[in-house]
């Protein structure tokens, strides 16, 4: 939980059992470290990071490829924005 690692060349970002704001907190720091173009997947169980991942998105210029929730486990893929 909480953690963050490379798999396939995208960053996994572990927030599963986090609530509000960790799981955007985590998504940022993740950013911060990832170069443009990369791919980062935030995994998150917090029903309002539907909301703040879209947002999130939206505000930095962050593209939001996919999005999947299977059995209330969400999960985000997003390219860094240049």
């Amino acid at each position: 939980m909480g953690a963050s690692k490379v798999t396939e060349d995208i960053l996994i970002v572990d927030a599963l059992g986090l609530r509000c704001p960790e799981p955007i907190m985590l998504l940022h720091a993740a950013m911060r470290r990832a170069a443009p173009g990369d791919l980062l997947r935030l995994l998150s169980t917090d029903p309002s990071s539907e909301r703040d991942v879209v947002k999130f998105c939206q505000f930095l210029g962050h593209e939001l490829l996919e999005h999947s929730d299977t059995e209330g486990e969400l999960s985000y893929l997003i390219r860094k924005s240049q």
